[in-house]
C-alpha cells in the first residue's frame, strides 16, 4: 500500500475528505521527525513505538578488498511493532 492508497482508505473509513487525511499524515510525519531529532520517544499504544537509538562505533570490513574500516558511531531511528500489529501479523498463515 502506498501513501495515496492509505490516504484514500483512511478517508473512506473515517468519512472525511482525502485532503484532510493527507494533511494529518503530513503533520504526523513532521512531528515524528521533530520528536526523533529531540530524542523523544513516540508511542502509539498497540500500534508502534518510534525512538532514537544509538549505534556504537565498530570495526567493519570492506567486502571487496577485505580491508578493515572504522565505522563511526551514529544515531538511528528504531521502530517497534505494538501488540495489535504483532497479533495481526501472527494471524496470517505461513505459506
Amino acid at each position: 500500500m502506498n501513501k495515496a492508497e492509505l490516504v484514500s482508505a483512511i478517508a473512506k473509513r473515517a468519512d472525511v475528505p482525502a485532503a484532510t487525511v493527507d494533511s494529518v499524515i503530513l503533520g504526523l510525519q513532521e512531528e515524528l521527525v521533530e520528536a526523533i531529532t529531540r530524542g523523544d520517544k513516540v508511542s502509539l499504544p498497540g500500534l508502534l513505538t518510534v525512538e532514537r537509538s544509538q549505534r556504537s562505533a565498530r570495526t567493519g570490513r570492506n567486502p571487496q578488498t577485505g580491508e578493515s574500516i572504522e565505522i563511526a558511531a551514529a544515531h538511528t531511528a528504531k521502530v517497534s511493532a505494538g501488540s495489535n500489529l504483532k497479533k495481526a501479523a501472527a494471524a496470517v498463515p505461513v505459506k
